[in-house]
């Protein structure tokens, strides 16, 4: 297998007390697109696997 992992990206809205994801994708710019039309109290975060081996 030599499939490149591929990075998703997960919107999160800060509800006291907790973080809650809100919206997963494939796409950076959507993430982004997302987080600014929600507003305040939103972090986007970058997650790769790893390469198995």
């Amino acid at each position: 297998m030599t499939e490149k992992p591929e990075t998703t990206y997960i919107v999160s809205v800060f509800e006291k007390p907790f973080w809650r994801t809100v919206l997963t994708t494939k796409d950076k710019a959507k993430a982004l697109a997302w987080a600014r039309e929600i507003g305040d109290k939103v972090r986007v975060e970058e997650v790769t696997p790893k390469v198995k081996r």
